[in-house]
């Protein structure tokens, strides 16, 4: 029998609209919900791609320079992860397809108001909302597509993200051909239009999406086991210092080559799109190089390569060997993030894929302005730079990832004692904050003892 708080809950107007929407969308086929989910994603890479092919003009059009243009982006970072937060209890609650939809209008429309900017305040205020969108339909983009593997029974997730990769390769090429000839409002708004035109044909499956959930649930499911957060903690880690690179070369890139190689705007938006199109075709690779080289190999080989190109890029004088070196990039970072997150899916379910993917988008969405605060003082092409350092950091942490549990061979016992005896203490004081922080700093002895929670 249902208890009075669920019976209230489900008589809120909110849930009543939830649940008339899932009766107009049937559940879809799983061809159908399999193509709307990669089209989601597709969306999310093309508009995100457009706006990294216009990062130039747009801080030109606000008279923005390396550090203003990094707060800017920091304005988008916070917007994305304020959003993150709210995004996993909204799909909790109404669903993960409904969502999706939702979030692919407002990326749409959001991503209008960074074109229209004509001061650096006004610029600040239109990324943090264009961040809050791009969060919003990252997180319930990932939460579906999880959800669309555990439906079809294979392994969908690399797959999904290429068409992101594919996504921005398309952004990024119309980008650069649309800045010789139209303003950035122009652009933006004709990005924003056939955007809504594919979510308009999307949204039916993604919405039925929850219905076919819906079905599931009752039927029974089993128990989700406690979650290894050490371990999970770990993963994001790693895609998060992967993802850096991706949102460095996103929104700096094109600037880099421009900037220190005199690079055409065309050729500069070409950089992305190739290093865009290796990543994609990573991707659509990965379930192959996983069987023959191990998923262990493949996330150091990976992260070890992107090193080695981003090194490239940044020490040579040649626009050539640039791009090649943004080739490079894209095929060692292909696999990382999805992997990761992957594995997090089978560590932790559905939860931990949401701390694993909240951890490694920081670092996409933390590295572009980062880049611009170090740039301006110690150059554009140093900034980039970290980006191979990141990179070798996730190619460490890798081998310390034993089952379900973090090790750390060689961390001092004094090291582990005083951890311990620190988050003994904190735990008590930072449990007003929620009980997500507490398990986290419960779990910084835990990282540097060995053992994972739950084991």
């Amino acid at each position: 029998m249902a208890t009075p708080a669920l019976v209230l809950r489900a008589r809120t107007p909110v849930a009543v609209l939830v649940r008339s929407a899932r009766s107009s969308a049937p559940p879809p086929s799983v061809e159908r919900l399999r193509l709307a989910v990669a089209a989601l994603f597709v969306l999310d890479g093309a508009v995100f791609g457009s706006w990294a092919a216009r990062v130039p003009d747009v801080a030109q059009q606000v008279g923005a320079g390396h550090s203003t243009l990094g707060i800017a982006l920091l304005c988008l970072s916070v917007g994305a992860l304020a959003c993150m937060q709210v995004t996993g209890a909204l799909c909790a609650r109404l669903g993960a397809g409904l969502v999706s939809a939702v979030a692919a209008v407002l990326v749409c429309v959001a991503v209008v108001l960074p074109g229209l900017a004509a001061s650096v305040p006004a610029l600040c205020a239109a990324l943090l909302v264009f961040g809050a969108a791009t969060g919003m339909v990252n997180v319930a983009a990932n939460a579906l597509g999880v959800s669309v593997e555990a439906r079809v029974g294979r392994p969908l997730l690399s797959g999904l993200h290429a068409g992101f990769s594919f996504g921005g390769l398309a952004g990024a090429l119309l980008g650069g051909l649309a800045s010789a000839v139209a303003g950035v409002a122009v652009h933006l708004v004709a990005v924003a239009c056939v955007g809504l035109l594919l979510t308009a044909w999307a949204a039916p499956a993604l919405v039925g999406a929850d219905a076919a959930a819906d079905v599931r649930r009752v039927a029974g499911a089993a128990p989700e086991r406690r979650r290894p957060t050490a371990a999970l903690v770990v993963l994001g880690v790693i895609a998060g210092c992967t993802a850096y690179g991706e949102g460095a070369l996103t929104d700096w890139g094109a600037l880099l080559l421009r900037t220190d190689l005199s690079a055409t705007p065309l050729l500069a938006a070409g950089a992305y799109a190739g290093f865009s199109l290796a990543m994609a075709c990573g991707r659509l690779a990965g379930n192959r190089l996983v069987l023959a080289l191990g998923e262990r190999r493949l996330l150091i080989g990976g992260a070890l390569l992107a090193a080695v190109g981003v090194t490239a890029a940044v020490t040579t004088a040649s626009l050539p060997v640039a791009l090649a070196g943004f080739v490079l990039v894209g095929l060692g970072l292909a696999n990382v993030f999805p992997l990761a997150i992957a594995r997090a899916g089978v560590l932790g379910g559905a939860r931990g894929i949401a701390l694993a993917t909240t951890v490694g988008y920081t670092g996409l969405l933390g590295g572009p302005p980062a880049i611009g605060l170090l740039a301006e003082h110690l150059g554009l092409s140093v900034a980039i730079g970290t980006v191979a350092l990141l990179a070798l950091v996730a190619a460490g942490l890798v081998p310390t990832l034993v089952g379900d549990a973090v090790r750390l061979p060689g961390a001092p016992p004094v090291l582990t004692s005083a951890a311990t005896g620190v988050g003994a203490r904190l735990q008590p004081v930072v449990s007003g904050f929620g009980h997500g922080t507490g398990v986290y700093v419960r779990d910084l002895g835990l990282l540097l003892g060995g053992t994972a929670p739950g084991r």
